[in-house]
């Protein structure tokens, strides 16, 4: 006795064949950029391709098989392959990496895990040729790399998250530029020392609107402490590292503000959040992203594909330094650790293991 399935069974694994076409196609169009990158390419195709195989492998009562299951299964095969491999299918090097990305983002499932990786692409350093790289501040925690020869006509430095380790990042940059830096901390309202350079301390921090907390702490925009300083429209230098207030103080900064920025240091807290790529982006506007070394204070697991969730960029502006192409992830040779006697983690993890950029 010959058993044949039901005709609902054939049927069904059609109607799921085109359901996972209309995915794949709806995705191509973009019609949900969020999550566009999620499910667009090979693998709704290739199940799609897939369903229709099996659909026909199923007999029914007319007799055997229908010969073109073997072209879907085919098919199938060769969209999965061209999704493991994407070297076969030709084409460019971009767009090659193009497709290594979607296959990332296609094992990404929470939003976390998606902004995480959107971010960390995005903070691909660049090779930039004119940039003669120095080290200001401290050895370590409180050091920061900088384009020595692009420092420039700078009329100030500005100074962001101060704390009891004093600034030695400011009297450096105030010893070599010759130039005031305004140093703001509300947190510790001490004046660091600052031998041979001109500081001027300010018992205030950044923030995205002017306002005073609860404990009588003052906060205010880039803009205005820019303004109130006389630096308005000059040329200026600048370290941040405040403790997360970065993404919302600097979202709220207007692109005439930040070109006048010739170099920014800033160390960055936390991965992640959707604002922080939309962050990264607006800065990557006026920005070369020149170096990115993560804070060993802040190893952990779980940051896939971020080693640490702080991490220092160097950002130089576009106006004053061209750009190569990505130059290799890595710490450059005055990279320290920020954390002298604790493991560092410099490099890229990954549960995922694709080989990223």
């Amino acid at each position: 006795m010959n058993f044949y399935p039901p005709p609902r069974a054939r049927s069904a694994l059609r109607v799921g064949g085109w359901l996972l076409l209309a995915v794949f196609i709806v995705a191509v169009a973009g019609a949900v950029p969020r999550y566009s990158q999620v499910v667009f390419g090979a693998p709704p195709l290739a199940l799609a391709l897939l369903s229709f195989a099996i659909a026909d492998s199923l007999p029914d009562r007319r007799g055997g098989h229908r010969p073109r299951r073997i072209v879907w299964l085919m098919l199938a095969v060769a969209v999965a392959a061209i999704w493991i491999r994407p070297e076969l299918a030709g084409g460019s090097e971009e767009s090659r990496r193009a497709a290594t990305k979607m296959r990332q983002h296609v094992l990404l499932t929470l939003p976390q895990d998606r902004y995480r990786a959107e971010l960390f692409d995005e903070l691909q350093p660049v090779e930039v040729p004119d940039c003669q790289i120095v080290r200001l501040g401290s050895p370590g925690d409180g050091g920061y790399l900088m384009c020595a020869n692009l420092l420039g006509p700078v009329k100030a430095g500005y100074s962001y998250g101060i704390g009891a380790a004093g600034d030695a990042w400011g009297c450096d940059v105030a010893r070599r530029l010759n130039v005031p830096v305004h140093q703001y901390d509300c947190f510790d309202p001490t004046p660091p020392a600052c031998s041979g350079g001109a500081g001027v301390f300010h018992n205030e921090c950044i923030g995205p609107a002017r306002r005073t907390d609860a404990s009588g702490r003052i906060f205010d925009t880039l803009e205005n402490q820019l303004a109130r300083n006389g630096d308005g429209a000059h040329l200026v230098v600048m370290k941040m590292d405040v403790e997360g207030a970065e993404w919302d103080s600097l979202l709220q900064t207007s692109s005439a503000v930040l070109e006048r920025i010739d170099q920014l240091a800033i160390e960055l807290h936390g991965v992640g959040e959707e604002k922080q790529v939309a962050v990264v982006r607006k800065l990557k506007q006026h920005f070369h992203v020149v170096n990115v070394h993560f804070n060993n204070w802040a190893c952990g697991p779980g940051l896939d594909p971020f080693p640490a969730s702080v991490y220092e960029v160097l950002l130089v502006n576009k106006r004053i330094a061209k750009a190569g192409g990505p130059r290799p992830r890595g710490p450059l040779p005055l990279d320290a650790p920020t954390r002298s006697r604790g493991p560092d983690c410099q490099a890229q993890t990954s549960r995922w293991s694709l080989g990223g950029r």
